[in-house]
């Protein structure tokens, strides 16, 4: 089996297009409300620096693993960290008593960020 290597720019840019997405679903004039309402959580607190962090380090992670994938041309091993990560937030969710809305809000943040890692990894 060939490999290729790392595709670094696409690491970051899938990264960076997965936090950029999560800007943008949770704000509260696009799913952010219907999140927040079902998580308890209070937008208008002060930003959660460690959160927004961990969620970096998440989203990069996760970019790796999309990007390694796309160095053996094995798009299953990607599509499978992405559904694990997904199951994982739904069901630690799920634990702390999240809505409905605010656990689909998750998943499909989850969801969104590894389509946007592979298609980074398919355009660069």
């Amino acid at each position: 089996m060939e490999t290729e290597a790392l595709n670094i720019a696409a690491v970051v840019a899938g990264a960076v297009a997965g936090f950029l997405l999560g800007m943008i679903l949770y704000h509260p004039r696009v799913l952010g409300t219907i999140w927040a309402d079902g998580s308890g959580v209070d937008l208008n607190g002060s930003p959660p620096i460690a959160a927004f962090a961990m969620q970096i380090l998440g989203l990069v992670a996760l970019a790796i693993v999309v990007g390694m994938t796309a160095t053996i041309n094995f798009l299953g091993t990607a599509l499978l960290a992405i559904l694990a990560a997904a199951f994982l937030t739904l069901g630690n969710g799920a634990f702390a008593r999240k809505s409905k809305g605010a656990l689909a809000v998750d998943g499909l943040y989850i969801l969104g960020a590894g389509v946007l890692m592979i298609a980074a990894q398919g355009l660069l």
